[in-house]
């Protein structure tokens, strides 16, 4: 069990209905400091009211910290572009998991360990094939994930420590093999297994894209590129995602089935799908000449339409993730002789005009993320159905890291939000013949 890091900070003062309530106050290492309402409704009778939780704490974590306003994202303490610059994916997933960056020893047996964990079990491939081929492979995702616990019954059980490491070990190394074999599903091509002689990355790369025919040679600029896309989706807060994961948990359910539920909430547009909109969002832009039109229409307050792409909820500045993104879609761009691509030249463009024009930087309109990441996918050569499948394969360390801080946190409960009830009091039964 980890011990709360939490400091007294002194208490607020809440007046209601003539009595005073003293609610304790704590600080973090950072961030603004949290009133603690615990005890509020059993002391006064009334909790508080927070659709959609902005304002509130919901757990105490020590795994990763957002500043929005200063564009600050920090895994355990490290600055994300330092991460992306200089790591891996897969030494991202050892401090996400651990808290601290590995020696070479624990490195080189975390890469092992995650390596020889990769395959799946042969009776998935037939799990696979009771999907339509047009299935999204999100639903493939969701599918698979949760069946997991069906054939793995020995990290179900989230009491023994022992098999909860199991667990997290085969979801990191399982994820790229089930997302790879839903992209090849989808394209009527055969299952490729993974090669232990071969990166994380490198591996889901041939996974998806090599054919039985031929021998398949990993180019180095795109694995990279993809390798620091995994590394800025490994995880983000409390987000919607990360927080349906937890609940699941908080119920006791399985690593599994939690991670299944976090992958059927980033699934929604407004989450997963945002570098699948802003791509999109470019194909109805269609050419740089009518670019102009659509400047237009998103400075227009009276059109609906808006720049997916751009600008971002929580940071308030330039999102610290697209300026790594920046430099690896153009060095996939240089390595593949694309900027010529039509769709990729208003991407260009619209980032040009983005970084240039007052209203933008006004309005603190960067290019966040979505729109590079999007752009560097299709530039790789996945379709963009494919898009949050990628993010989910990402995120599932973070899923996981942050699962198994909540199961050793001695303050979790099962959640059960409050409501406001607006709806009618009281009432009795009336007989059909009575209405």
């Amino acid at each position: 069990m980890r011990d709360s890091k939490a400091v007294p900070a002194g208490k607020a003062t809440l007046e209601y209905k003539g009595k005073s309530y003293d609610l304790p106050v704590f600080n973090g290492s950072v961030g603004p400091e949290v009133v603690d309402i615990r005890n509020l409704y059993g002391e006064a009778g009334v909790f508080t009211y927070d659709p959609g939780f902005t304002s509130t704490g919901s757990c105490e974590s020590d795994i990763t910290y957002i500043d929005g306003d200063k564009g600050i994202l920090l895994y355990r303490g490290y600055s994300i572009d330092q991460l992306a610059a200089k790591s891996s994916f897969l030494e991202v997933c050892y401090l996400l998991l651990y808290g601290e960056l590995p020696s070479k020893e624990q490195m080189e047996k975390f890469t092992f360990t995650i390596t020889h964990h990769t395959m799946v079990h042969e009776q998935l491939a037939s799990f696979y094939r009771g999907f339509r081929r047009d299935a999204h492979p999100m639903a493939v995702m969701c599918g698979v994930v949760g069946a997991l616990s069906a054939f793995y019954h020995d990290s179900l059980d989230i009491n023994d420590p022992r098999q909860r490491e199991l667990a997290c070990v085969r979801l990191v190394a399982k994820i790229p093999t089930i997302a790879a074999m839903a992209f090849r599903y989808s394209t009527g091509h055969p299952f490729v297994y993974p090669q232990n002689k071969l990166g994380y990355t490198e591996n889901f790369l041939r996974m998806c894209f090599s054919v039985p025919a031929e021998d398949y040679v990993v180019n180095p600029v795109l694995a990279r590129a993809l390798d620091t896309i995994f590394i800025l989706h490994a995880d983000h807060e409390q987000n919607a995602s990360t927080s349906t994961v937890r609940l699941a948990g908080s119920s006791g359910s399985n690593p599994f089935a939690c991670v299944a539920a976090g992958i059927a909430c980033l699934w929604g547009p407004a989450h997963g799908g945002a570098n699948e909109a802003a791509l999109k969002m470019l194909e109805t832009i269609g050419t740089v000449e009518r670019i102009p039109e659509f400047i237009r229409r998103a400075k227009d307050k009276n059109d609906p339409f808006r720049l997916m792409g751009f600008g971002h909820r929580v940071y308030k500045n330039y999102d610290p993730r697209a300026k790594a993104m920046q430099i690896q879609c153009h060095a996939v761009l240089d390595e593949l002789g694309l900027h010529d691509d039509p769709l990729l030249k208003v991407a260009l463009e619209l980032e040009r005009i983005a970084l240039q024009d007052e209203y933008f930087i006004e309005k603190k309109l960067y290019p966040n993320i979505d729109f590079y990441s999007g752009i560097t996918l299709k530039a790789l050569g996945f379709p963009t159905a494919m898009f949050t499948a990628l993010f989910a394969l990402a995120r599932t360390v973070g899923w996981i890291g942050q699962w198994k801080e909540m199961l050793e946190d001695p303050h979790q409960k099962i959640g059960r939000p409050r409501q406001l009830y607006t709806g009618a009091k009281q009432r009795d039964y009336v007989p059909f013949d009575q209405r």
